[in-house]
């Protein structure tokens, strides 16, 4: 596919996370250290969901998810990350029509490999810089990816107005091999009282554990992807393991309207369940 840009400038670097090099690499060590501490590093995971709020609310949660690639340092080949799109919207998985995406603390690569190729000659997979432009679903991962896996490209596909079972063609030729991650971009509910927030994330995590692909665009914005990621965990014998979850109460966030966040790993061979 041809690349229409040689560079995605960062779009919510001062917003969603610190524009100044020093303080974002400063900030997003300190959050990987302190999921260190809290989770440490498992077995290397076959894949993450990690949330994309601003750093101040999600960045603690989103660190316990991507401290655990670090076991896949040395053999990772890609990561493909799927996000969902909150500004443009598009009937397919978008790829930016970039040769690398580009953040405060340096530029990340982007691939596409020949499965996305194929998905591509379907049309499930077009290129659209605009659907790109002002989306942070995908960019807010970037910096800890640089960080955990410096040097590793991405896949970034923006999903948007399919089915699940079409975006899991996109998760299924890679979830199984060790020398790529998949990573799925994904709050959880969104603007409810802190209590009633609780309730509907312990919920909604259930059925994440279970591999129940079910969740509702209520449930999780990033629902689309979660549940692509779900089918093709279960038809590949994944397990999943909750590494926290949170909402933007537990920071600076007012407990009157919250946003929830959960950090889930996926493994094969092992027994999923609460950390």
């Amino acid at each position: 596919m041809s690349h229409t840009q040689s560079l995605r400038p960062p779009a919510v670097a001062g917003l969603f996370y610190p524009a100044e090099p020093a303080r974002l690499r400063q900030d997003v060590a300190a959050m990987l250290d302190s999921a260190r501490e809290s989770v440490g590093v498992g077995d290397p995971p076959a894949a993450l969901i990690v949330p994309h709020a601003g750093y101040v609310y999600s960045g603690p949660t989103a660190a316990l998810a991507w401290v655990q690639a670090e076991s896949l340092r040395e053999r990772l080949r890609r990561v493909v990350l799927l996000g969902p799109t909150h500004r443009v919207g598009v009937r397919a998985l978008a790829l930016p029509g970039c040769r690398a995406m580009d953040t405060p603390v340096g530029a990340v690569a982007v691939e596409v490999p020949p499965e996305i190729e194929a998905l591509a000659q379907t049309g499930l997979v077009v290129t659209r810089p605009d659907v790109h432009a002002a989306e942070h679903s995908l960019e807010v991962q970037l910096p800890f990816m640089a960080a955990v896996l410096p040097g590793v490209p991405v896949v970034p596909l923006a999903v948007g107005w399919v089915s699940p079972q079409e975006a899991a063609r996109a998760v299924s030729p890679f979830l199984g091999r060790q020398d790529c991650l998949v990573v799925v971009s994904s709050d959880l509910s969104h603007y409810l009282p802190e209590e009633a927030a609780h309730r509907v994330d312990t919920a909604t995590l259930g059925r994440i554990l279970s591999l129940s692909a079910d969740i509702d665009h209520d449930e999780a914005c990033g629902a689309t992807g979660v549940n692509a990621l779900l089918l093709a965990a279960g038809e590949q014998g994944l397990s999943a393991r909750l590494l926290g979850a949170a909402t933007s109460a537990d920071t600076i966030g007012s407990p009157d309207r919250v946003v929830g966040y959960c950090a889930v790993a996926f493994h094969h061979g092992r027994h999923g369940g609460h950390q």
